[in-house]
């Protein structure tokens, strides 16, 4: 985790602190429910509870210090307690082995983080939705191959993000539901020396659900899909940055990252204005996406168990989720604060001297009685002129003169085949699709 691209509420759940506070009370709910099984003393339980409640400080300091002897990090936990708590912490525990406190931990943290990234989602959904509305007939130029192609709103561009982002929240939601499993089932998850109430009753005071089989650790599967999300909403935030570098590109210059008072752009230029936020997205996506390929081979263990996973995700797990709480929130700036140019919008939907329109006089012609080949012939020949021209001529003045075009269509006709509102006739529609209005 680099703190630079880090904000304090993630981080939080991924501290040492935390850690092992989740830990505390798995073991303390486990023992509660093995005191009301009769397995161990009320007041064991009683006794763990007592303790936290007035002793909720953590002294990481000294559960390291015994962890440098075990060499077992829930050992030293363990030990740690019982040097606080006294005679009743023996009872803790009992019939549970160390993954079942390790996945059922980790599977807070995810279920903790995902609430924190589908809370991300919405203020960007929010953000881009305000300005998908703001823009909804501010007409722009399509683009296919990176070249014009046909009319469009910015609003439409927007609409497009926003629902790419709705179902990456649905993706979330169905991820953390996933990942949201607790496994109390002792040595090769059996449930020999452990009863299969007490998971169930820990699931529900943390409120997760209970592994089926966790084979004593809870399968990775589960983890693979959470991480492989995570990569996904990477890759919808890194696609919509890169459609705002190429918007600010000079050449373009249709919308840009809001520039402050006093911001400066290059140590060497005093003129420039790059794109910094949402290349520092490309980035922080790439390094999201990069989790995914450990968290797949994660799925694979010898036999039923070990701990090949462990190490990897003690990486992936606060690097993923802290990097991306940090590009969404970074995203939903940039949205918000986005300078939108509509009349570069429009001086670029103008350069090429009306190519925009050309499908239309295809159509149209063979409506009029051309085949589709010769119609394509017809508006090619003068669409290449305009082309070469780089736009200096004009497409319609070009097919009115055109005498094997005019003989089909009238100079109103072709004039009417010009007109800007037709491509947005069904702006609406999409809206009310992407919006529910």
């Amino acid at each position: 985790m680099v703190p630079r691209y880090a904000r304090p509420e993630m981080t939080a759940i991924w501290s040492a602190e935390n850690r092992f506070r989740i830990w505390f009370e798995i073991e303390a709910h486990a023992t509660d429910a093995l005191a009301e099984l009769g397995v161990v003393p009320k007041d064991a339980a009683k006794a763990l509870w007592d303790w936290w409640a007035t002793n909720p400080a953590i002294d990481v300091p000294a559960i390291d210090a015994i962890e440098a002897v075990t060499k077992h990090d829930v050992i030293a936990f363990l030990t740690w307690v019982a040097e606080n708590v006294g005679d009743q912490a023996r009872f803790m525990h009992q019939g549970m082995t160390s993954s079942d406190v390790l996945d059922t931990c980790l599977a807070v943290q995810l279920a903790q983080s995902a609430d924190i990234l589908l809370a991300d989602l919405d203020a960007l959904l929010a953000a881009i939705r305000k300005r998908a509305h703001e823009h909804k007939l501010t007409p722009t130029i399509g683009r296919s191959h990176g070249i014009h192609a046909e009319p469009v709103t910015f609003g439409l561009k927007l609409a497009q993000a926003y629902a790419e982002f709705d179902r990456c929240k649905t993706r979330l939601i169905a991820a953390r539901a996933d990942i949201a499993t607790c496994a109390i089932s002792g040595a090769v998850g059996t449930f020999a020396n452990i009863d299969p109430r007490v998971e169930e009753h820990v699931a529900a005071k943390l409120g997760l659900s209970v592994e089926p089989v966790s084979t004593q650790v809870i399968p990775r599967d589960r983890h693979a899909m959470f991480f492989a999300t995570l990569g996904v909403i990477a890759g919808s935030i890194e696609r919509l940055a890169v459609e705002v570098r190429h918007l600010q590109r000079t050449e373009v210059l249709e919308a840009e990252e809001y520039f402050s008072p006093g911001q400066k752009g290059s140590s060497a230029m005093p003129h420039k204005r790059n794109p910094i936020l949402t290349e520092n997205l490309t980035g922080l996506a790439r390094m999201v996406r990069s989790a995914v390929v450990p968290a797949l081979e994660n799925v694979a263990l010898w036999h039923e168990r070990d701990i090949s996973h462990s190490s990897v995700e003690r990486f992936i797990g606060p690097d993923a989720t802290i990097t991306l709480d940090f590009a969404l929130g970074r995203l939903t700036g940039v949205i918000d604060k986005l300078l939108v140019y509509p009349e570069r919008m429009q001086k670029n939907l103008d350069r090429m001297g009306g190519l925009v329109h050309s499908q239309r006089v295809l159509l149209a012609l063979t409506q009029a009685g051309a085949s589709r080949e010769e119609s394509y012939v017809l508006v090619q020949r003068n669409a290449m002129k305009v082309w070469e021209s780089d736009g200096a001529l004009s497409l319609l003045e070009l097919l009115k003169a055109d005498a094997d075009v005019s003989a089909k269509l009238s100079a109103d006709e072709l004039t009417a085949l010009f007109d800007l509102g037709y491509h947005l006739k069904h702006v609406d529609t999409i809206f009310a699709r992407v919006f529910g209005e």
